[in-house]
């Protein structure tokens, strides 16, 4: 970084990050725990199709379903997606430099790296149609959020707001919840949970 300008210097190519690859990270994850498919498969309660399939990347698991395996290895979605996240000590994050940390139709980009922190913080797209799927999300963290654009449906336990530009939401996370972009247009939020649980 040139510190007289405030101007960061290009990265080569080769310091461009990778792109995730979600179904050789749960192949290698399994593999590395000495599990077969059908026994992680039986773990999880999903069939043995289920794992082929993410592993293959045919399949673009929700983050529910994504955790409801990991829960089977048993490993937390923190731990799943830090493989090659940027070093701890960053302090400072290009938009291009944030991690992707799902696959499939949403799209979620973490600032800097959440091992060994307490807080985690999201930039969420939700693509028309985008569901963070049928199953309902529950962990144990607590989260805050705030909509930049478009409109996103928030379940919380038995409450249900639709949320736009500007409005935000706090919660006790292990409170079952869901969020469903409903609209014809994108969705971005801004959220942070602590302790980190994606």
């Amino acid at each position: 970084m040139n510190t007289s300008t405030g101007q960061s210097q290009e990265r080569s190519p080769e310091e461009a990050d990778p792109v995730f690859d979600l179904g050789e990270r749960l192949r290698q994850v399994r593999l590395d725990r000495g599990l077969s498919q059908r026994e992680l498969a039986r773990r999880a309660g999903v069939t043995n199709g289920t794992i082929s399939l993410i592993e293959q990347n045919k399949n673009s698991p929700s983050v529910a379903s994504l955790k409801k395996v990991l829960d089977g290895v048993p490993m937390s979605l923190a731990e799943f997606f830090a493989v090659g996240a940027q070093a701890a000590d960053r302090v400072f994050f290009r938009r291009d430099e944030l991690s992707l940390i799902t696959s499939g139709p949403l799209e979620f980009r973490q600032v800097g790296n959440v091992q060994g922190k307490s807080l985690q913080v999201l930039r969420e797209y939700y693509p028309p149609g985008g569901d963070t799927g049928r199953a309902m999300l529950r962990h144990d963290s607590e989260e805050a959020g705030i909509v930049i654009s478009g409109r996103v449906e928030l379940t919380v336990g038995s409450r249900r707001r639709v949320l736009g530009p500007g409005d935000a939401y706090h919660f006790d996370s292990r409170i079952p919840h869901r969020f469903r972009n409903l609209d014809d247009e994108d969705c971005e939020l801004i959220s942070a949970c602590t302790p980190p649980y994606l």
